[in-house]
């Protein structure tokens, strides 16, 4: 599909992707082929700590492809060479990673696995990325617990306090396994994809288009229980960086599906989204809070819907609401390069600063995230090259 021209003002748009790539450029020198942790520190990355027995630096964690994400990004928007060898040198770390089984007890293989091998299979052909992205696809239908029809989101799926959960953040996942069947021809992936979908639909949005974060089945009995969160204020407000997963994700699966009922959830997600921003348009934490409040923004959530926003309004027909979704996306994207990119902030090696990871455990709070920078470059792609084509 031809994707809808976005550009507010091209000028400005081209300078906050030239100041991107300035990042992206020294973040490149800097980390290599090794992978920064998931949030800044005082505003700069690090290398990623230890953990899961490998070292510093390692590829571990649900964050890491942002990171190979942001340097197929720059590939697409300037034809330079060298994002292209520096993204594709970290197909191998993937490929080992899911060959290994390194910590991939989790539903965001989808995450991991499009952006850092399916991307690069779309772009140069590289088998062994396609070999890989089609084994982690494989895993993860290894996590569907079948009489509930979803994929449980972390951990062993023995484990007592996971059992039966998903989340939100699982429609971004999903893309994998509609890519799967398209590349293997087993509708196997496709089928699962579809289950899980619908469970969310029904279930983690609710009435009023808000989203739970985090859904419970009974794992026996495929029953649902309850919904939860372990990032928003509550069980029961609405955690903004989840809100902007359902318009981004209930989007995508529209268009592999062509289900209506998902482009409504969409719509659902992003009238609420829409409706409860702050002044600068730029989202709290959690969308319960307002200005005034003294809470901290999460950047990392503008960025998710002001790209989701544009991938609903390509799907809707020519009209008002289409013009308001890509309008409002246009009014986050500015808002985030005026006064949350870091292109007057040099000291910083994020793209963009003031999101949060998970404010109840005092994770990555007001820092730079690595999902929010990818997003963010992301939205400024869209923006510049109206013909481009998202991963997802």
């Amino acid at each position: 599909m031809t994707a809808i021209d976005v550009r507010p003002d091209a000028e400005a748009m081209e300078a906050a992707v030239a100041a991107a790539l300035r990042t992206v450029d020294a973040n490149m020198a800097m980390f290599g082929d090794r992978y920064p942790g998931d949030t800044t520190v005082h505003n700069r990355y690090a290398l990623r700590p230890p953990a899961a027995g490998q070292p510093e630096g390692a590829n571990v964690g649900w964050t890491t492809s942002f990171w190979p994400g942001m340097l197929w990004l720059a590939y697409e928007l300037t034809g330079d060479d060298a994002y292209r060898r520096s993204a594709a040198a970290h197909v191998r770390s993937f490929a080992d990673r899911i060959e290994r089984r390194i910590d991939v007890d989790t539903h965001d293989l989808g995450f991991l696995y499009t952006l850092s091998c399916v991307t690069p299979w779309r772009l140069t052909g590289d088998r062994r990325a396609r070999r890989a992205a089609l084994s982690a696809a494989d895993h993860l239908l290894s996590r569907v617990l079948q009489p509930a029809g979803i994929i449980q989101a972390w951990g062993d799926l023995d484990d007592p306090q996971q059992r039966g959960r998903t989340i939100i953040d699982s429609l971004m996942n999903t893309p994998l396994l509609f890519w799967a069947s398209e590349t293997s021809g087993d509708p196997r992936y496709a089928a699962t994809a579809r289950r899980h979908v619908a469970q969310l639909r029904d279930h983690i949005l609710r009435p009023d288009g808000t989203t739970f974060h985090t859904f419970y089945w009974d794992a026996e009995t495929g029953q649902p229980l309850r919904g939860a969160t372990e990032q928003g204020t509550a069980d029961d407000s609405c955690w903004a960086r989840g809100q902007a997963w359902g318009i981004y994700g209930f989007s995508l699966n529209h268009r592999y599906t062509q289900d209506p009922s998902l482009l409504r959830a969409a719509e659902r997600c992003a009238d609420y989204f829409l409706a409860h921003l702050p002044a600068d348009q730029v989202a709290y934490w959690d969308l319960e809070f307002g200005d005034g409040s003294g809470e901290e923004r999460d950047s990392s959530a503008a960025a998710i819907a002001a790209s989701g926003l544009v991938d609903l309004a390509e799907q809707l027909p020519a009209g008002r609401r289409r013009e308001h979704y890509l309008a409002a996306a246009r009014a986050i994207l500015a808002s985030l390069i005026d006064g949350y990119s870091t292109a007057a902030h040099p000291e910083s090696n994020a793209l963009i600063l003031h999101g949060v990871y998970d404010k109840p455990k005092g994770l990555g709070v007001d820092e730079g995230t690595l999902w929010g920078d990818y997003f963010y470059l992301e939205a400024l792609t869209r923006a510049v090259r109206p013909k481009w084509t998202a991963p997802w």
